[in-house]
């Protein structure tokens, strides 16, 4: 059975500046090994949670507690250096006059020469850099530079991982590589990880644990599958999946759309309200006695995004693999099966 490496309970935090909570009421627990992703637009408090897990804001209400340590409470302060977790930024602060060896080095003074040498190996090997251990940060690229600060952060053999938006400041090509990178290498090294980011395609991929945040709330935390599939409001399908979402009324089982009539069973608590079709659920068809119009279309390599224009002006965005082409300008009839599609009734 798992133990937890991570538990928030009730952390709420205030501003000066300001009389609305950066973070609301959160509660988390995060299981050994695990990844956790907090994901959500600019400002909406995954920063601060994870400074308040890290020690560098101290909340007005809530307990962290990492392992079987209770690191902050009411009556309770750790220091950050004392709360045994490695830390990796966006801007790598690597120390530019230390090879990559001396800053990996940097956080094990506390073992002898012999065993910093073998731990420092360790992890420069693990992250794939075991060939550029004399080398300076500016030898190095940003990717690499990025792994050497993960290594930093690894060496000390931390309970637990916080990283914040470690690759926003890398191109994509890079990006895609390392956030797989990433990822094996926590696991490798059996770290629990706390990761934030602002891409919802990059803590789909990475994380094992989701957490989608808004305004200082969580709205909803889970697997990725759960996240992407079952989102529990509007704004976590929208920010997630993004998704289409158009007005539709119920008649029975039916829920009727300017596109079409779809039965969607269930108790709902309006009749009235928004369904979401996913880009990648829709099968286009040609009909020129269809009222949607193909307005744009864009090759993506492996797929075609086409942008369709309602009757009444609307856009849909759909997602198609390349095996079928349609012209901008046709019109097309959209099919989408029942069970892919959600409701969000009209909140009264």
């Amino acid at each position: 059975m798992q133990k937890e490496i991570l538990k928030l309970q009730n952390i709420t935090k205030f501003f000066v500046e300001s009389d609305i909570p950066a973070v609301n009421n959160i509660s988390l627990t995060l299981q050994q090994g695990d990844i956790l992703a907090l994901v959500g637009p600019s400002g909406c408090g995954k920063t601060t949670l994870l400074r308040i897990i890290g020690g560098f804001e101290f909340p007005q209400t809530g307990e962290v507690q990492i392992g079987e340590n209770k690191v902050c409470s009411p009556n309770n302060w750790i220091q950050p250096e004392n709360r045994d977790i490695g830390i990796v930024f966006q801007d790598y602060a690597l120390f530019p006059h230390l090879t990559v060896e001396q800053n990996v080095a940097f956080g094990l003074k506390n073992s002898d020469k012999n065993q910093i040498k073998q731990r420092v190996s360790e992890v420069l090997n693990l992250v794939g850099l075991g060939k550029f251990a004399t080398r300076y940060p500016y030898e190095l690229s940003g990717g690499q530079q990025q792994r050497v600060a993960l290594a930093r952060a690894l060496a000390p053999k931390p309970k637990l991982m916080l990283l914040d938006e470690p690759l926003s400041n890398l191109d994509i090509q890079v990006r895609l590589q390392l956030r797989e990178e990433i990822r094996d290498i926590l696991k490798l090294a059996g770290t629990s990880a706390v990761f934030i980011t602002h891409d919802q395609e990059e803590a789909l991929a990475i994380a094992d644990v989701v957490g989608v945040m808004r305004q200082g709330h969580l709205e909803q935390i889970g697997k990725p599958e759960e996240i992407y599939s079952l989102p529990a409001s509007r704004f976590v399908a929208e920010f997630v999946t993004q998704a289409n979402f158009l007005p539709a009324s119920r008649k029975g089982n039916d829920w009727e759309t300017e596109i079409g009539s779809f039965e969607i069973p269930g108790n709902y608590s309006s009749d009235t309200g928004e369904i979401m079709i996913r880009q990648e659920d829709c099968i286009l068809q040609a009909d020129d006695d269809a009222e949607l119009k193909i307005t744009k279309r864009r090759f993506l390599g492996r797929e075609y995004r086409y942008c369709l224009e309602t009757p009444s002006g609307r856009e849909i965005h759909v997602r198609t693999m390349t095996d079928i082409i349609l012209s901008e300008g046709t019109f097309v009839q959209v099919s989408i099966a029942d069970d892919a599609m959600k409701i969000f009734p009209e909140e009264g």
